[in-house]
């Protein structure tokens, strides 16, 4: 008899270790994928800049003489979100505004929420579907910010020195997961 109570001593503190280390698993899986992320959105409407609104609304001109003679400006690059990771749509803006300062414009941005997504200048080609997923850690890129929110219009101001000629993407990219959730090319 008392063998037996031994044995079920043992047994209960077998299952109980066992528990405890599922237990922690669980806490440190829910930690570290934040899998309620997925299901809740956050909004942002940043006011966009007054160049950027006029560009989405106005329809090409036909240009002058005189402009048509005269070589573009780099002062705007634009691209239209594709889907990597996660479904992703918007498009991205490089601007010099009104004001002077060089700006990265995300209008009608749509993707999921996730851990540690950032907004990155990139140099990686924008590739579609899963080829293009881990395309951009191998290239040379400029952590804009940790993005604002996963739906609506962001601004995010750029430093002076960046030059948008060097630049031919923009990624959203998730650190912790180490994977683009959308990227766009820039023309």
């Amino acid at each position: 008899m008392a063998a037996l109570n031994s044995s079920l001593i043992k047994n209960k503190k077998a299952v109980a270790g066992v528990i405890s280390v599922f237990t922690v698993l669980f806490v440190v899986a829910l930690i570290v994928f934040k899998p309620w992320l997925l299901f809740i959105d956050k909004h942002v409407d940043d006011e966009i800049p007054a160049a950027v609104a006029a560009h989405a609304t106005m329809a090409p001109a036909q240009p002058t003489e005189s402009e048509a003679m005269t070589p573009p400006k780099a002062e705007s690059r634009q691209g239209q979100f594709i889907s990597h990771e996660h479904e992703t749509s918007g498009t991205a803006t490089l601007i010099v505004d009104t004001d002077g300062k060089k700006k990265l414009v995300l209008t009608d941005l749509a993707t999921s929420n996730g851990p540690d997504v950032h907004v990155w200048l990139s140099k990686a080609p924008v590739i579609p579907g899963k080829s293009g997923w881990f395309v951009a850690k191998d290239h040379e890129h400029f952590d804009v910010a940790p993005i604002k929110g996963n739906v609506g219009n962001q601004v995010y101001v750029l430093p002076d020195d960046v030059n948008f000629d060097e630049w031919t993407s923009i990624v959203l990219w998730c650190d912790d997961f180490n994977v683009s959730f959308g990227a766009a090319e820039l023309s």
